[in-house]
């Protein structure tokens, strides 16, 4: 081997560097396991504990040291299936920020090319693509973008002028909206930065409006979504008081009576009594029939009267129907022309014990704001430039707000007016009233106010939190969110560790059964391949996922290869007579396995790209470490098993490459695989055609990835029915529901469509309460809510893992997995006809592709009601097809370069003599790779956790079928489409004496 000094250079830096790079992560580990223990479960003092000694040296290396901060920047990081944590992906409204840009335009062609955008957006369309066709299609050229009521509006000043094309304005337009996005981004990140979690990643995800948020150890569900999804629209509102709005109340309760049906008469409650008695003007309205409860839609829904700006109290679940109420033109027909911009908005729930019941009753009030024509607020958030967590004159926890010169003067008049007309003012945040005081010391100057309310300390840090960062440009939607405890993370790893121990030893040990001598080579290239993947992958700063191990132990698999395609061709020149180092050259060199090499890892490398560009999250990971494996695999088994064979012969050692047991393997191997195509054809297409009919009549058992919806894995303190438990959800879930054992009897895994395409952490909070209180009674008493749905340090019971995916993500995902798949395929492919540079190779490969995953589609149709483990159909089922195309592919392109090989003129005999011959000298190598690849899948497979089987047995199948494919399938379909007469010329050429 030429420059063999410069390889082993570069192989000991390559070493120095990866063992440098990966002491940070040891490093890290023990400073976070101190913290752990140090915090005893507590996450905020594990945070503060390693706030405090983020810029403590803790790493010396002689001539430099690090500290904490820099050591962290440095090592690999666990993903959430790992670490434990909270994921969101979420949507920035493009149409709320579309609308704002256009001022909240009135234009009939402007608002119904919205609506119609929304509706007909499909997949991974972008929504200003599809606004802008339907736009045209609306404006049918009688109407521009730049019209002076859409975009040319005093919003947009001078960027947009009604001179401009059509075409023009969207480029504005375009970039208007991207740096809405980026600021929104900007926002989230503030907001994220002070919410106190270690390593948080924040990130957005190409130009689709969507950010994905990660926040590794963060434990309080419901806290974490409110955090990322107010908007911050922090308002000033004067107030209606009840005298105001007593008569309209009661006339819209009056005039309800026509539309509504009403309950059973029953005597009303005391306090609504009072509410009414308080709504009451005169004399007349007094009457019987007003204090029957049954006999008023609006009234009888309240549960405790008004007062000063409170109209009343309700009951949270009836606010929809009162905001109902209050939508009907009918109803606010009958609001006096002075009020008729009221704008009825609810206050933040409270709960209080009942004196007589003693139980807890949650209520929330009911305002009116002086609105407008143009429904603006008299003071808007954007005047405040400091806000912090505090206490009232109470000692109530509240929030105090400091505006800037402007905001004190217009704060002044407001409060002044206030306090002049004995009213109040509402401080609103996202259209929720926080407080409403009245103003009793006169104008309050200087610009300092405060927010106080019903709030414990976390919400008021939160909010002041929210209106440092400031507001965000566009209502933003969660419209996918995992939710991992850490004790399932810790199983993972504790599985993962498992799983590629014992993969690493089978590996290890097959190799020194069947090469001996020549193994143990093999075997130090292995470790050294896995020392250099760990130190990129610490060198990248990557993520460590489950599925990322997969790739890892996958990789050692797979590593071995590469050496088994030299050994084997080794043992073939030396069986042709060539001494052991001419032996070793050949096989190293382009005509012996170099170019099978190559050629087999292209395609393998051509599918690991696409699982990245196409996947998200973890399944990025897995394609990241794949393909760094791939890289670091053939730079060991080439050069490193290189040196070593080459030192072994310098030193006069005898060199093998087989062992008693191996010996004779495969040297007379001589099968017709031409001779029984015709059994081989009729038997895949029969598998075939039941798998067609199978996806036809059983289907696909597809996940919440390609349907939307919500999954809970929830452990139970004893073994439950699954079919009992799902009887229990479907009335409350809306008979959407799904229950299966997961893993263990004690373990099940929910999945239900209830609700997932609404948003808003009220819609989250309530599917949690719901789930809550119907399984509550398979727990013990002392399970409450915060401990069913939040994650801790230790957690046994509850929920372990929750997912929801929106159908809008949904059908993102659906649209990139059938373009990952049939890209991977049609870019095999393509190389395959530039490499041998004819199409049948190509159309062989594609053919038993398609053979492979139409099997492994079949089976997992016929067997996912029957097996005990996961068959859903998700982004992990799909980087498992992606992955078993890219094997199929490696072990086909290895056949095809032999019959390539034999039928240049290597051997003798009839064109299916000599097809057969290069199909034989092959399978030492086919058989060895496969069972390598099966016993690691296996070992993985048993050990790797429940969260991975389905994925693994899906890429078992593949591998098995992939196997049989590059045999039956694609070598005597590539021979079937070689022209008889160029059958005839190749054995006339090959035959010639």
């Amino acid at each position: 081997m030429q420059n063999r000094g410069l390889v082993k250079f570069f192989a000991i830096l390559f070493a120095l560097v990866s063992i440098y790079q990966l002491t940070f992560t040891f490093v890290a580990h023990n400073v976070e396991n101190d913290a752990k223990i140090y915090a005893k479960g507590n996450t905020e003092k594990e945070v503060k504990y390693l706030d405090s000694i983020g810029k403590v040296k803790v790493f010396n290396l002689g001539f430099t040291d690090f500290t904490y901060n820099e050591v962290k920047e440095k090592k690999i990081n666990k993903g959430l299936d790992l670490e434990g944590g909270i994921n969101v992906q979420l949507q920035v409204s493009v149409k709320d920020i579309v609308k704002g840009l256009a001022n909240n335009s009135k234009n009939p062609v402007f608002n119904e090319a919205l609506a119609n955008a929304t509706k007909n957006r499909q997949g991974n369309e972008d929504y200003l693509d599809v606004f802008f066709k339907e736009f045209e299609a609306a404006a049918k050229g009688t109407t521009k973008l730049a019209s002076p009521d859409i975009f040319a509006n005093k919003n947009m000043g001078e960027e947009i002028n009604f001179k401009m094309s059509d075409d023009e304005a969207k480029k504005v337009i375009r970039r208007k909206v991207a740096e809405s996005i980026e600021s929104a981004f900007e926002v989230l990140r503030k907001r994220i930065d002070k919410f106190g979690v270690t390593q948080p990643n924040i990130q957005k995800l190409g130009q689709s409006g969507r950010i994905l948020v990660e926040l590794p150890g963060a434990k309080d569900v419901d806290r974490i979504k409110r955090l990322l999804q107010s908007t911050a629209q922090l308002e000033f509102w004067e107030t209606y008081k009840i005298d105001d709005l007593g008569n309209f109340l009661m006339a819209a309760n009056n005039a309800l009576k026509a539309t509504e049906k009403v309950a059973p008469a029953q005597e009303t409650k005391t306090a609504v009594n009072d509410s009414i008695n308080k709504l009451l003007t005169d004399d007349k309205a007094k009457d019987s029939t007003a204090t029957k409860k049954g006999n008023n839609p609006l009234i009888d829904k309240m549960v405790g009267q008004g007062g000063g700006p409170v109209l009343a109290l309700f009951d949270p679940k009836d606010t929809a129907v009162v905001n109902s109420y209050f939508k009907r033109t009918d109803i606010r027909a009958l609001l006096p022309a002075d009020k008729r911009y009221a704008k009825f908005v609810w206050g933040k729930a409270s709960t209080d014990v009942d004196e007589k019941t003693k139980k807890e009753v949650t209520t929330v009030a009911l305002y009116a704001l002086k609105g407008n024509r143009n429904n603006q607020a008299n003071l808007s958030g954007g005047v405040v430039t400091d806000a912090k967590d505090s206490f009232d004159q109470l000692g109530k926890p509240s929030v105090t707000m400091q505006m800037n010169g402007a905001g004190a003067k217009a704060w002044e008049e407001l409060t002044g007016k206030a306090y002049s007309t004995k009213g109040y003012i509402a401080i609103v945040l996202d259209d929720i009233v926080y407080s409403a005081p009245g103003v009793t010391s006169g104008p309050i100057s200087g610009g300092r106010s405060e927010i106080s309310g019903v709030f414990d300390v976390t919400e008021t840090k939160d909010l002041a939190n929210v209106l440092r960062a400031g507001k965000l440009p566009a209502a933003a939607e969660i419209v996918q969110s995992e939710v991992v405890g850490p004790s399932l993370g810790q199983e993972a790893i504790d599985n993962g560790t498992t799983s590629s121990i014992i993969g690493l030893l089978i590996v290890a040990l097959w190799m020194l059964v069947y090469y001996g001598k020549s193994g143990w080579y093999a075997n130090l290239a292995l470790l050294v391949n896995l020392l250099f993947l760990f130190g990129i992958l610490a060198s990248l700063g990557a993520v460590l996922t489950l599925p990322g191990i997969a790739g890892i132990v996958l990789t050692m698999g797979t590593a071995v290869d590469a050496n088994i395609i030299i050994y084997e061709r080794a043992k073939e020149e030396l069986r042709a007579g060539k001494a052991i180092d001419e032996a070793i050259k050949a096989s190293f060199g382009w005509k012996g396995a170099m170019r099978s090499i190559v050629d087999a890892n292209v395609t393998h490398v051509l599918t690991g790209a696409v699982l990245l560009i196409f996947g998200t999250g973890p399944i990025q990971g897995f394609a990241t470490t794949l393909l760094i494996g791939i890289a670091t695999s053939l730079f060991t088994s080439i050069f490193i098993s290189r040196i070593l064979l080459d030192w072994s012969l310098s030193k006069g050692n005898k060199l093998t490459f087989t062992t008693n047991f191996s010996k004779n393997f495969f040297t007379n191997f001589h099968f017709d695989f031409l001779g029984i195509k015709k059994y081989t054809y009729v038997f895949s297409l029969v598998v075939c055609v039941v798998s067609v009919v199978s996806l036809a009549t059983h289907g696909l058992n597809y996940g919440v990835d390609f349907e939307g919806g919500r999954t809970f894995e929830v452990r139970f303190e004893k073994p439950v029915s699954a079919e009992e438990v799902k009887a229990e959800l479907l009335p409350v879930f809306d008979g959407s529901a799904e229950a299966k054992v997961f893993g263990k009897d004690n373990q099940l895994k929910i999945t239900t469509k209830y609700r997932v395409n609404e948003s808003g952490t009220e819609v989250d909070h309530q599917v949690n309460e719901i789930l809550y209180n119907t399984l509550k009674k398979h727990f013990d008493a002392n399970m409450t809510y915060d401990k069913f749905v939040n994650i801790y340090d230790g957690k046994k019971y509850g929920v372990l893992h929750g997912y929801k995916v929106s159908a809008s993500v949904s059908d993102d995902i659906k649209t990139n997995s059938y373009w990952a798949v049939l890209g991977a395929m049609m870019i095999v492919c393509l190389y395959l006809v530039i490499s041998f540079r004819k199409w049948q190779y190509s159309l062989g490969a594609l053919a038993a592709v398609a053979h492979d995953v139409i099997f492994v589609l079949g089976a997992y149709s016929l067997l996912w009601k029957y097996m005990p483990f996961g068959m859903e159909i998700d982004q992990h089922f799909i980087a498992a097809i992606l992955t078993v195309i890219g094997y199929s592919m490696n072990d086909t392109v290895i056949v095809f370069d032999r019959v390539r090989e034999y039928l240049a003129g290597k051997a003798k005999g009839n064109f299916n003599q000599i097809v057969n011959q290069s199909i034989n000298s092959t399978m030492s190598r086919t058989i060895n790779t496969s069972l390598t690849m099966i016993l690691v899948l296996l070992i993985m497979f048993i050990f790797g956790g429940e969260s991975i089987r389905g994925f693994i047995f899906a890429m078992l199948i593949g591998i098995v079928v992939g196997t049989y494919s590059s045999l039956f399938i694609a070598t005597p379909v590539l021979c079937d489409t070689i022209s008889k007469e160029e059958h005839k010329r190749i054995e006339e050429e090959h035959n010639r004496d």
